[in-house]
């Protein structure tokens, strides 16, 4: 299918430590049946060889380097280094599917008024991408998501809460909060990876922390939005 030019897109994929992901990650990008015009990959501190697997695949990627500062604040810099009209933003160990970009070009296509638009998602264990679970989950998450650039900068930064979880809740929130159309469908475009030590990975009560931090930033926002009110 063809695409005006004002579809082109950029992609944002923080990374830390993922010398065993980056490049599976960045293949499925590659192949991809809409090709884009950018792919940032924001090195957040890594300790490993994550920039030097990146380099050695001989893609057109671009590496942004800055100090560990956690997935959101890496996925903002990368998101401001782009001038493409749309972006889309994938964790550094989930896969997309050939046609994700394309489906999701194409809903932006028939509903104009759509400011970004999400997907399902199949999780897989570690390395193997061709047993999957069963059951699809809508994929309200990083990896999943396709936003227009205008409406990623009018929603502001991609806050890091203590712990580290949650950040994309909170900006999901936020963007829902000041009006924002956000659409899923119902296509089950991309998949999560499931390997201990990942920021997702099982539960964990210091990285949970994120969650309980998303839900007070909340209620301080409605507390405020009801004091401006009364």
């Amino acid at each position: 299918m063809a695409f005006p030019v004002m579809a082109s897109y950029g992609v944002v994929i923080p990374a830390f430590n993922a010398t065993a992901t980056i490049a599976e990650t960045l293949r499925s990008v590659a192949a991809q049946t809409v090709q884009p015009d950018a792919i940032i990959v924001v090195d957040d501190g890594s300790t490993d060889d994550t920039v030097a697997v990146v380099n050695a695949l001989g893609m057109p990627v671009q590496v942004l380097r800055q100090d560990n500062a956690g997935p959101g604040s890496a996925t903002t810099r990368g998101i401001a280094a782009l001038a493409t009209p749309f972006v889309a933003t994938l964790d550094a160990d989930d896969l997309w599917l050939p046609t994700k970009i394309e489906r999701q070009l194409e809903h932006f296509e028939r509903f104009p008024a759509t400011a970004g638009v999400f997907a399902h998602w199949r999780t897989f264990r570690d390395d193997k991408p061709d047993v999957q679970q069963d059951v699809a989950v809508a994929g309200w998450s990083r990896t999943t998501m396709m936003i227009r650039r205008e409406v990623a900068e009018a929603v502001g930064p991609i806050i890091d809460p203590q712990g580290g979880r949650g950040d994309m809740v909170d900006w999901i929130a936020r963007a829902r909060e000041a009006g924002f159309a956000l659409a899923m469908l119902d296509d089950v475009l991309t998949l999560r990876r499931i390997r201990p030590g990942s920021m997702s990975y099982g539960r964990d009560p210091v990285r949970d922390r994120g969650y309980v931090e998303v839900v007070r930033l909340a209620m301080q926002r409605r507390a405020a939005k009801k004091a401006s009110a009364d």
